[in-house]
């Protein structure tokens, strides 16, 4: 997952729902705002990814020094 596939789930979604509101079309709309979700979970995943790598990396080094 990267930022970008996050971001574009949420613009999608947000065109989606717009024109399912614009249109009355509830199954539209709806499929939208899941869309938006669906990159709002995306983007918590990265930002977790890249909190334990950061932690891991962090532990690797802390052992790396306590070799040295």
């Amino acid at each position: 997952m990267t930022d970008y596939d996050a971001a574009k789930d949420k613009v999608s979604g947000k065109v989606k729902e717009t024109a399912g509101k614009l249109t009355g079309d509830e199954s539209t709309e709806a499929k939208g705002k899941a869309q938006q979700i669906a990159g709002d979970v995306k983007e918590k995943l990265g930002e977790a990814k890249d909190k334990v790598a950061e932690k891991f990396n962090d532990v690797v080094d802390k052992t790396k020094k306590k070799e040295d």
